[in-house]
C-alpha cells in the first residue's frame, strides 16, 4: 500500500495461476477474481488492471488464448476496474492473471494483522476447490458438476466483502488461497499476537469435494499446509478428518475472513447475504493469554 499526495492510497498487486479448469473462458475468469481478491482483502477497490500472459503460441490454437483474454476483460469490467494493457511471454505452459492496482483509504482498511479479542470470524466462500480441481485434473467430471462448482464460487469477485470492510470500517480480514483457510488463520493469528478459535463443524464446503477427499484426492499443497502449521495448530482429537482436510485445501480465489466485533455481525451478514455471498461464522479470535497466544484452535 502506497499513500498519495491526495490522502488516499494505492494497493498494488500481482498474481497468476496455471489452469485449475478446463474451460478457458471460465479459467480467465477464476485467475481474473483471484489476482482481484488482494485489492478486496484489504477494502479496496479496482482501478486497473494489467495481463500476464504466458502461452504456447507455437503449439496451441490461439483462440484459446482470446477466450481466456475474454474471460479475464469480462470480470476486470465486472468489477468497475479498466484493462491498461499487459503483457504476453511464450512458454510451453499456459499461465494467466492480473497486476492490480486499486485505491483505498489509508484510514479505513483491513490487514492480517487487525484481529481483536471477541472479533467473530466470517467466511464468504466454501472450501474444497483444490481437492475438485485435483479431480478435474484426473479426468473424473464425468458430466461437467465438478468445473461448474469451481467457477460458481472461484469466479465469483470478493467486492461485497471488501464493501463491508469499508463500511464497517474492519480492521482485520485476507481472502483464502493457497495456504489453506487454517494457514492463513494462523497467519493473521501471529501477526495479530491473538489465538483464534475455529468451530470444524461450520466451516462451509462444496459438498462434491467431500466425495473425493474420502478417495484421497488431497491436493500436495495441503498436505504441505497442513504440516507446515502442525506445531502451532491445536486440535480436537475427535475431529472430522475429511473436514480437517477441507481446512488446509489450497484454494483458488477463495472467500474473504472478515473479523467482526460483536456489535457490527448482524449487519455484516446482512450486507454480505443480501449480495449472495456465505456469510458463515466459523469462529472467534480469544482473549489474549499466555496458553493461547497466536495460535489456531480448531475444535
Amino acid at each position: 500500500m502506497v499513500r498519495l499526495p491526495s490522502g488516499e492510497a494505492l494497493v498494488q498487486t500481482l498474481d497468476f495461476l496455471t489452469p485449475v479448469v478446463n474451460d478457458p473462458y471460465l479459467f480467465g475468469r477464476i485467475a481474473a477474481a483471484n489476482s482481484l481478491s488482494d485489492v478486496y482483502a484489504m477494502g479496496g477497490e479496482p482501478y486497473t488492471a494489467m495481463n500476464i500472459v504466458c502461452f504456447p503460441a507455437k503449439t496451441m490454437d490461439k483462440g484459446i488464448l482470446r477466450e481466456i483474454l475474454a474471460g479475464g476483460q469480462e470480470t476486470v469490467r465486472q468489477a468497475g476496474a479498466v484493462m491498461a494493457g499487459g503483457h504476453s511471454v511464450e512458454d510451453a505452459e499456459i499461465k494467466y492473471g492480473l497486476s492490480v492496482t486499486g485505491l483505498v483509504d489509508p484510514a479505513r482498511f483491513s490487514s492480517n494483522k487487525g484481529l481483536r479479542p471477541g472479533d467473530h470470524l466470517l467466511l464468504t466462500k466454501p472450501l474444497g476447490t483444490g481437492i475438485l480441481a485435483t479431480a478435474l485434473k484426473g479426468d473424473l467430471d464425468t458430466d461437467g458438476g465438478l468445473e461448474r462448482a469451481i467457477g460458481q464460487w472461484a469466479a465469483r469477485l470478493n467486492a461485497t466483502g471488501a464493501r463491508v470492510i469499508r463500511e464497517l470500517g474492519l480492521l482485520g480480514a485476507t481472502d483464502v488461497t493457497g495456504f489453506g483457510l487454517g494457514g492463513h488463520l494462523l497467519e493473521m493469528a501471529q501477526a495479530s499476537k491473538a489465538s483464534v478459535e475455529l468451530r470444524l463443524s461450520e466451516v462451509p464446503v462444496i459438498k462434491e469435494a467431500f466425495e473425493f477427499a474420502a478417495m484421497g484426492l488431497i491436493p500436495e499443497g495441503s498436505h504441505a499446509n497442513r504440516n507446515f502449521c502442525s506445531k502451532l495448530v491445536s486440535i480436537l482429537e475427535d475431529a472430522d478428518p475429511l473436514r480437517l482436510d477441507m481446512v488446509f485445501d489450497a484454494q483458488t480465489s477463495g472467500g474473504l475472513i472478515l473479523a467482526v466485533p460483536e456489535t457490527k455481525l448482524d449487519q455484516a451478514r446482512a450486507m454480505l447475504t443480501d449480495a449472495g455471498d456465505l456469510a458463515a461464522l466459523i469462529g472467534q479470535v480469544l482473549p489474549n493469554t499466555s496458553e493461547t497466544l497466536a495460535k489456531l484452535i480448531i475444535i
